[in-house]
Protein backbone atom coordinates (compact mmCIF):
# COMPACT_ATOMS: atom_id res chain seq x y z
CA UNK A 1 0.00 0.00 0.00
CA UNK A 2 1.15 3.47 -0.78
CA UNK A 3 1.93 6.15 1.90
CA UNK A 4 -0.47 8.80 2.85
CA UNK A 5 0.91 12.39 2.37
CA UNK A 6 -0.04 15.32 2.82
CA UNK A 7 -0.26 18.34 0.16
CA UNK A 8 -1.64 21.88 1.26
CA UNK A 9 -4.58 20.54 3.49
CA UNK A 10 -5.14 17.59 1.71
CA UNK A 11 -4.16 13.82 2.72
CA UNK A 12 -4.19 11.80 -0.49
CA UNK A 13 -2.10 8.55 -1.68
CA UNK A 14 1.26 9.93 -2.48
CA UNK A 15 0.83 8.61 -6.45
CA UNK A 16 -1.79 11.08 -6.17
CA UNK A 17 0.32 14.17 -4.82
CA UNK A 18 1.15 17.21 -6.95
CA UNK A 19 2.82 20.36 -6.41
CA UNK A 20 3.34 23.36 -9.61
CA UNK A 21 5.89 23.48 -11.56
CA UNK A 22 6.40 27.41 -10.73
CA UNK A 23 6.41 26.63 -6.89
CA UNK A 24 9.83 28.60 -5.59
CA UNK A 25 10.76 25.23 -4.08
CA UNK A 26 11.34 23.52 -7.47
CA UNK A 27 12.49 27.12 -9.14
CA UNK A 28 14.57 28.40 -6.39
CA UNK A 29 15.22 26.03 -3.17
CA UNK A 30 12.94 28.60 -1.56
CA UNK A 31 11.96 26.60 1.35
CA UNK A 32 12.91 25.28 4.39
CA UNK A 33 12.32 21.80 6.34
CA UNK A 34 12.43 19.74 9.46
CA UNK A 35 12.69 15.86 10.11
CA UNK A 36 10.81 14.69 13.18
CA UNK A 37 11.64 11.01 14.49
CA UNK A 38 8.73 8.90 15.44
CA UNK A 39 9.23 6.34 18.33
CA UNK A 40 6.31 3.91 19.17
CA UNK A 41 4.05 5.87 17.17
CA UNK A 42 5.17 8.96 19.33
CA UNK A 43 6.82 12.13 18.17
CA UNK A 44 10.60 12.85 19.39
CA UNK A 45 11.42 16.72 20.50
CA UNK A 46 8.77 18.29 18.37
CA UNK A 47 8.37 21.57 20.27
CA UNK A 48 12.17 21.63 19.10
CA UNK A 49 11.47 21.02 15.48
CA UNK A 50 8.71 23.56 15.53
CA UNK A 51 10.78 26.11 16.86
CA UNK A 52 13.36 25.80 14.97
CA UNK A 53 11.13 25.95 11.92
CA UNK A 54 9.39 29.19 12.83
CA UNK A 55 13.14 30.28 13.31
CA UNK A 56 14.02 29.24 9.62
CA UNK A 57 10.96 30.86 8.25
CA UNK A 58 11.51 34.28 9.71
CA UNK A 59 15.08 34.65 8.34
CA UNK A 60 13.67 33.77 5.13
CA UNK A 61 10.58 36.23 6.12
CA UNK A 62 8.32 33.39 4.70
CA UNK A 63 5.08 32.60 6.37
CA UNK A 64 3.58 29.54 8.11
CA UNK A 65 0.38 28.28 6.40
CA UNK A 66 -0.73 26.24 9.68
CA UNK A 67 -0.03 27.10 13.39
CA UNK A 68 1.92 25.03 15.51
CA UNK A 69 -0.91 22.97 17.04
CA UNK A 70 -2.51 22.47 14.08
CA UNK A 71 1.31 21.29 12.70
CA UNK A 72 1.30 18.82 15.94
CA UNK A 73 -2.02 17.15 14.44
CA UNK A 74 -1.29 17.00 10.99
CA UNK A 75 1.70 15.13 12.53
CA UNK A 76 -0.21 12.66 14.54
CA UNK A 77 -2.66 12.28 11.69
CA UNK A 78 0.11 11.11 9.26
CA UNK A 79 1.61 8.82 11.93
CA UNK A 80 -2.21 7.51 12.40
CA UNK A 81 -2.95 7.26 9.04
CA UNK A 82 -0.20 5.50 8.01
CA UNK A 83 0.40 3.18 10.73
CA UNK A 84 3.68 4.41 11.96
CA UNK A 85 5.78 2.76 14.49
CA UNK A 86 9.29 3.82 14.26
CA UNK A 87 11.02 6.52 11.64
CA UNK A 88 10.66 10.12 10.79
CA UNK A 89 8.46 12.90 9.54
CA UNK A 90 9.88 15.22 6.76
CA UNK A 91 8.21 18.26 6.45
CA UNK A 92 8.65 21.13 3.84
CA UNK A 93 7.74 24.88 3.87
CA UNK A 94 8.24 26.90 0.60
CA UNK A 95 7.45 30.39 -0.35
CA UNK A 96 4.64 28.98 -2.77
CA UNK A 97 3.75 29.19 -6.25
CA UNK A 98 4.23 31.85 -8.37
CA UNK A 99 5.67 33.12 -12.18
CA UNK A 100 9.55 32.08 -11.88
CA UNK A 101 10.69 35.80 -10.52
CA UNK A 102 14.19 36.36 -8.34
CA UNK A 103 12.31 38.80 -6.43
CA UNK A 104 10.00 37.36 -3.57
CA UNK A 105 6.47 37.26 -4.82
CA UNK A 106 3.81 39.35 -2.78
CA UNK A 107 1.30 37.37 -1.43
CA UNK A 108 1.74 33.48 -2.39
CA UNK A 109 0.40 31.58 -0.80
CA UNK A 110 3.37 29.24 1.21
CA UNK A 111 3.29 25.55 -0.10
CA UNK A 112 3.08 22.89 3.05
CA UNK A 113 4.13 19.27 1.95
CA UNK A 114 4.59 16.29 4.63
CA UNK A 115 5.31 12.73 4.13
CA UNK A 116 6.17 9.80 6.15
CA UNK A 117 9.16 7.39 5.88
CA UNK A 118 9.38 3.88 7.95
CA UNK A 119 12.67 3.14 9.05
CA UNK A 120 14.81 1.55 11.90
CA UNK A 121 16.43 3.91 14.48
CA UNK A 122 16.91 1.84 17.71
CA UNK A 123 18.54 -1.06 15.81
CA UNK A 124 21.25 0.23 13.13
CA UNK A 125 24.32 -1.52 12.08
CA UNK A 126 26.07 2.14 11.93
CA UNK A 127 24.86 2.65 15.81
CA UNK A 128 26.96 -1.02 16.55
CA UNK A 129 29.72 -0.46 14.44
CA UNK A 130 30.39 3.06 13.62
CA UNK A 131 30.43 4.82 10.68
CA UNK A 132 33.45 5.73 8.36
CA UNK A 133 33.76 9.60 7.00
CA UNK A 134 35.82 11.75 4.45
CA UNK A 135 37.01 15.08 4.98
CA UNK A 136 35.47 17.67 2.11
CA UNK A 137 35.94 21.39 1.75
CA UNK A 138 33.02 23.15 3.08
CA UNK A 139 31.57 25.08 -0.05
CA UNK A 140 28.04 25.67 1.28
CA UNK A 141 26.78 29.10 1.48
CA UNK A 142 27.23 31.08 4.93
CA UNK A 143 23.63 30.91 6.57
CA UNK A 144 24.06 27.13 7.34
CA UNK A 145 21.86 27.96 10.28
CA UNK A 146 18.85 27.95 8.31
CA UNK A 147 17.67 24.81 7.83
CA UNK A 148 16.68 25.86 3.65
CA UNK A 149 15.90 22.61 0.86
CA UNK A 150 19.60 24.03 -0.58
CA UNK A 151 21.45 20.43 -0.08
CA UNK A 152 23.07 19.88 -3.33
CA UNK A 153 26.23 20.06 -1.70
CA UNK A 154 25.60 18.02 1.12
CA UNK A 155 24.36 15.52 -1.50
CA UNK A 156 27.79 15.70 -3.54
CA UNK A 157 29.70 15.25 -0.46
CA UNK A 158 27.50 12.48 0.34
CA UNK A 159 28.33 10.83 -3.04
CA UNK A 160 31.86 11.70 -2.57
CA UNK A 161 32.43 9.76 0.85
CA UNK A 162 30.52 6.46 -0.84
CA UNK A 163 32.32 6.75 -4.06
CA UNK A 164 35.37 6.42 -1.59
CA UNK A 165 34.06 3.93 0.12
CA UNK A 166 33.20 5.42 3.45
CA UNK A 167 29.45 6.25 4.94
CA UNK A 168 29.65 10.15 5.38
CA UNK A 169 31.46 13.52 4.78
CA UNK A 170 33.17 15.60 7.42
CA UNK A 171 33.35 19.47 5.57
CA UNK A 172 36.11 21.60 6.80
CA UNK A 173 36.58 25.49 6.30
CA UNK A 174 39.76 26.73 7.62
CA UNK A 175 41.19 23.44 8.85
CA UNK A 176 38.36 23.19 11.13
CA UNK A 177 35.40 21.25 10.67
CA UNK A 178 32.29 22.33 10.92
CA UNK A 179 29.55 19.88 10.20
CA UNK A 180 28.59 16.79 8.48
CA UNK A 181 26.59 16.38 5.40
CA UNK A 182 23.23 16.11 7.71
CA UNK A 183 24.34 15.95 10.97
CA UNK A 184 26.71 17.71 13.63
CA UNK A 185 29.85 16.68 14.80
CA UNK A 186 31.59 15.59 17.91
CA UNK A 187 34.86 14.44 19.58
CA UNK A 188 36.25 12.98 22.68
CA UNK A 189 39.53 13.72 23.78
CA UNK A 190 41.53 13.49 27.20
CA UNK A 191 37.48 13.00 28.64
CA UNK A 192 36.22 16.28 27.20
CA UNK A 193 33.44 16.44 24.83
CA UNK A 194 34.05 18.58 21.76
CA UNK A 195 31.37 19.90 19.63
CA UNK A 196 31.29 23.05 17.35
CA UNK A 197 29.74 26.24 19.05
CA UNK A 198 26.67 27.97 17.62
CA UNK A 199 26.71 30.29 14.49
CA UNK A 200 25.42 31.05 11.58
CA UNK A 201 28.44 28.54 10.42
CA UNK A 202 26.11 24.98 11.28
CA UNK A 203 22.71 23.80 12.13
CA UNK A 204 21.38 24.63 15.41
CA UNK A 205 20.88 20.50 15.51
CA UNK A 206 18.24 19.85 17.88
CA UNK A 207 19.05 16.54 18.98
CA UNK A 208 22.65 18.03 19.40
CA UNK A 209 20.66 20.62 22.34
CA UNK A 210 19.26 17.25 23.69
CA UNK A 211 22.75 15.99 24.12
CA UNK A 212 24.48 18.56 25.31
CA UNK A 213 21.63 18.85 27.83
CA UNK A 214 22.37 15.33 28.98
CA UNK A 215 25.97 15.02 29.05
CA UNK A 216 25.71 18.07 31.54
CA UNK A 217 23.50 16.21 33.04
CA UNK A 218 25.90 13.51 33.53
CA UNK A 219 28.49 15.58 35.00
CA UNK A 220 30.92 14.85 31.97
CA UNK A 221 32.64 17.90 30.54
CA UNK A 222 31.75 19.33 27.72
CA UNK A 223 33.74 22.21 25.29
CA UNK A 224 31.81 24.24 22.31
CA UNK A 225 34.41 25.58 20.02
CA UNK A 226 36.00 25.11 16.85
CA UNK A 227 37.77 21.52 16.54
CA UNK A 228 40.85 21.09 13.39
CA UNK A 229 40.69 18.08 11.37
CA UNK A 230 44.24 17.38 13.37
CA UNK A 231 42.43 17.14 16.57
CA UNK A 232 39.46 15.04 15.44
CA UNK A 233 41.80 12.49 13.64
CA UNK A 234 43.79 12.39 16.82
CA UNK A 235 40.90 11.89 19.68
CA UNK A 236 39.65 9.31 21.34
CA UNK A 237 36.40 9.09 20.17
CA UNK A 238 34.19 11.02 17.57
CA UNK A 239 30.60 10.57 16.73
CA UNK A 240 27.80 12.63 15.01
CA UNK A 241 23.82 13.36 16.10
CA UNK A 242 20.85 14.06 13.79
CA UNK A 243 17.30 13.63 14.21
CA UNK A 244 17.59 10.31 12.08
CA UNK A 245 20.84 8.92 13.58
CA UNK A 246 20.49 10.16 17.24
CA UNK A 247 23.98 9.62 18.61
CA UNK A 248 26.19 7.51 15.55
CA UNK A 249 30.11 6.81 16.33
CA UNK A 250 32.27 7.84 13.95
CA UNK A 251 35.42 5.13 13.91
CA UNK A 252 37.15 6.41 11.06
CA UNK A 253 38.32 9.68 9.47
CA UNK A 254 40.08 9.66 5.54
CA UNK A 255 40.86 5.94 6.52
CA UNK A 256 42.43 6.21 9.54
CA UNK A 257 40.55 4.63 12.81
CA UNK A 258 39.57 6.99 15.83
CA UNK A 259 40.91 5.94 18.98
CA UNK A 260 41.06 2.05 18.29
CA UNK A 261 38.50 2.20 15.44
CA UNK A 262 35.57 0.70 17.23
CA UNK A 263 32.49 2.54 18.88
CA UNK A 264 33.79 4.85 22.27
CA UNK A 265 32.19 4.34 25.41
CA UNK A 266 31.03 8.13 25.69
CA UNK A 267 29.22 7.91 22.24
CA UNK A 268 27.39 4.54 23.49
CA UNK A 269 26.38 6.06 26.83
CA UNK A 270 25.67 9.25 25.05
CA UNK A 271 23.05 6.99 22.86
CA UNK A 272 21.59 5.38 25.58
CA UNK A 273 21.11 8.03 27.71
CA UNK A 274 19.51 10.32 24.65
CA UNK A 275 16.94 6.62 23.54
CA UNK A 276 15.72 6.82 26.96
CA UNK A 277 14.94 10.24 27.36
CA UNK A 278 13.40 11.13 24.40
CA UNK A 279 11.17 7.21 24.59
CA UNK A 280 9.87 8.66 27.65
CA UNK A 281 9.77 12.67 26.35
CA UNK A 282 7.86 11.94 23.28
CA UNK A 283 4.44 12.78 22.38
Amino acid sequence: MSRIVYVNGTYLPEEEARVSIFDRGFLFADGVYEVTSVLDGRLVDFDGHAARLERSLSELEMDSPVGRSELLDIHRELVTRNGLTEGMIYLQITRGTADRDFAFPEGATPTLVMFTQATPLIDRPAARNGIRVISIPDMRWARRDIKTVQLLYPSMGKMAAKKAGADDAWMVEEDFVTEGTSNNAWIVRDGRIVTRHLSTEILHGITRAAVLRLAAEAQMVVEERPFSLAEARAADEAFVTSASTFVTPVVEIDGAPVGDGTPGPVARRLRELYIAEMRAAAI
